[in-house]
């Protein structure tokens, strides 16, 4: 079954996007408006994280079965990932769901910025993520 990647391209682009233009105008910016584009970035890491892993298990039901990831916690499910060479690195992609849960549980300036630094390392990840499934999507 061929995968709809289209959805996982956006929000890839929209993250990449918004990274882009925090780097571009940081300087020119007054920190309030700082602050609403540190959002943003956040904003599209959690859209783009959220949609890397269910298209990973999507592809993983599909080309394995449903029964070896249904219920399965998020490190096995980038172990089974790994081992199928949609990702590199588990620990690395749990580092990327630990900043995920910090941007649902805490609200503060220091995780923020935290998360949106991890972010900018994750819009590669999905990059990757993304050829590794185009490639493999017959």
């Amino acid at each position: 079954m061929k995968l709809e990647l289209t959805s996982l391209e956006n929000a890839t682009a929209s993250l990449e996007r918004s990274i882009q233009a925090a780097s571009t105008f940081a300087a020119m910016l007054p920190p309030e408006l700082k602050e609403t584009v540190r959002s943003g970035i956040i904003q599209n890491f959690e859209v783009a994280y959220e949609l890397s892993w269910k298209m990973m298990k999507r592809w993983l039901e599909a080309n394995l079965s449903a029964e070896s990831v249904d219920g399965v916690t998020r490190r096995e499910l980038f172990r089974q990932a790994a081992e199928n060479r949609l990702i590199d690195d588990v620990d690395l992609w749990m580092s990327f769901h630990a900043a995920r849960n910090e941007t649902s549980h805490t609200y503060d300036d220091k995780t923020a910025e935290e998360v949106s630094d991890r972010a900018q390392h994750f819009a590669a990840a999905a990059q990757a993520l993304l050829s590794s499934l185009r490639s493999r999507n017959d």
